[in-house]
């Protein structure tokens, strides 16, 4: 598996990123889908990543500085043919690395708090990430988990 910069005019990318979109705006109540649209991926400031198998894209993943030591984790998702993989650990373990080279030692990130999510949840406490309240623009919101850890 490679993990590289990702390229948001890839069809490969756009097809995964809009699968994500779409699917998490389809399980989740309206107003507490929080995921990035590929217009808010590719702002200059927001890290963007993709992980391959040679020409197979298996999954994507993002950080969003929320200032000089915090950032959030965005837009994680794994394609369906690559899940159980170790997939999502190796993105999720290239963007603790990243972030932390890049100087911050928090990151934080929210997903949603029922079912369709557990997997995601499972995983980021497996990273060590811990519940905690709404961070940055967020506000409570039955339908979402927070999570942050240091890094």
């Amino acid at each position: 598996m490679q993990i590289s910069r990702g390229n948001l005019t890839d069809d490969r990318i756009l097809r995964l990123l809009r699968y994500h979109f779409d699917k998490c705006h389809e399980v989740t109540p309206p107003g507490s889908a929080h995921v990035f649209d590929v217009s808010r991926l590719a702002a200059p400031e927001i890290d963007f990543w993709a992980a391959w198998d040679g020409e197979t894209l298996l999954g994507v993943g993002a950080m969003k500085p929320l200032d000089q030591t915090h950032g959030e984790v965005k837009s994680m998702h794994t394609s369906e043919a690559a899940r159980r993989r170790g997939v999502g650990s190796a993105l999720l373990t290239h963007i603790v690395e990243t972030s932390r080279a890049r100087g911050l030692t928090r990151l934080s990130l929210e997903t949603g708090s029922f079912g369709y999510f557990e997997p995601a949840v499972a995983l980021y406490k497996a990273h060590g990430f811990e519940e905690c309240l709404p961070f940055g623009d967020y506000k409570l919101d039955p339908n979402s988990v927070f999570l942050t850890r240091a890094i």
